[in-house]
């Protein structure tokens, strides 16, 4: 008897997940699932989620259509406060906005309007190891030649590490960073490098500076001083670590609460209040696209690093970094104010 109430019981159970499946999949069927880049197009956040559009809607049950639209502005604050302030809340949206923005609430809080927290992370395609490079005429040849020697960089906007990670090593390392923001992508950023506007990037991540000018590389063009991550990277085995730097515990904690963003290199968000069963059925069909040879292989020949995490593990890796003590946050908040 009992074991008969255990077998109805699992068929009982497999019955009602068929049925919310089936549901996810009417719900999806025939619709269009839009995935809003924060930033403008032709940055290596857009080039990847263009690749990601092309294969994630296949494992998303109903097997929707999946489009991608760029709302850039305010380090893709102005994206999100949209999303998770008026919706949609069925998951026909999906924000993907810099990874700088979860720490917004600590470090820029002005004009921002949500809950990193309670946003409902679905994966990032990798994990990042952020670079310093410079035009070849750049005064400097080294990162701590920075610190007699002024050097000008590109930035989109305040929180995102163009723009934080050199402001954070003035304070830090008493660099002379001048930060310029206001460009529009990265690709904007190095076409101002071409025309002698500015002498280089602060920092952004190693497979988009190769997706979008690995040439650069290659011949000489750009000179890579130095890497913000948290271990080094297997194609950069002399460039220093600028943790590696840090001559205090106190200088350590201040750079770890800004790279530790890297671990969510790439995230992918719907707003509180999209209905779990539609949640956790893009955070599977995630899952299963990173694991997808076209996928895969769309991304190598883009030069795009595919190191994933799921919707789980940046939820926690983002409730963690909102939890950093408030001393440590200070000082980068005051790192990271414009100079007056």
């Amino acid at each position: 008897m009992k074991r008969a109430l255990l077998v109805l019981s699992f068929i009982a159970g497999c019955s009602v997940q068929a049925a919310a499946q089936q549901s996810v999949a009417d719900f999806y069927k025939g619709k269009t699932i839009r995935i809003v880049v924060g930033i403008d197009v032709g940055s290596g956040y857009d080039v990847t989620a263009r690749v990601l559009q092309r294969h994630w809607g296949k494992y998303i049950p109903g097997n929707p259509s999946v489009i991608v639209q760029n709302q850039p502005g305010a380090g893709s604050r102005t994206m999100v406060n949209q999303l998770v302030g008026n919706g949609p809340f069925d998951g026909t949206v999906i924000g993907a906005p810099f990874n700088g923005l979860p720490t917004a609430p600590l470090l820029q809080p002005d004009g921002v309007r949500f809950d990193p927290v309670k946003m409902l992370w679905l994966g990032s395609t990798n994990r990042e190891t952020q670079v310093t490079y410079l035009w070849h005429t750049a005064p400097v040849k080294t990162f701590i030649d920075i610190i007699k020697t002024e050097v000008v960089t590109g930035a989109q906007a305040a929180g995102t590490t163009q723009y934080d990670y050199p402001m954070l090593a003035n304070v830090v390392f008493n660099t002379k960073f001048k930060v310029v923001s206001g460009y529009k992508s990265t690709q904007a950023i190095h076409l101002a490098m071409e025309r002698g506007e500015v002498y280089g990037n602060g920092a952004t991540n190693w497979t988009t500076l190769l997706s979008l000018n690995g040439d650069w590389v290659k011949d000489k063009k750009v000179n890579v001083i130095a890497q913000w991550a948290m271990k080094k990277h297997p194609d950069l085995p002399n460039v220093p670590m600028v943790l590696d730097l840090a001559k205090t515990e106190t200088d350590r904690a201040a750079l770890e609460l800004l790279i530790a963003r890297l671990e969510y290199g790439r995230p992918y968000f719907v707003p509180p209040g999209v209905p779990e069963d539609r949640v956790q059925a893009l955070r599977r069909a995630f899952d299963a696209t990173m694991k997808d040879p076209d996928f895969l292989a769309d991304a190598k020949k883009l030069s795009l690093e595919i190191d994933p995490i799921t919707g789980e593990q940046a939820q926690e890796l983002i409730a963690r970094v909102i939890r950093t003590p408030e001393p440590v946050a200070e000082r980068v908040r005051k790192a990271l104010e414009p100079p007056r």
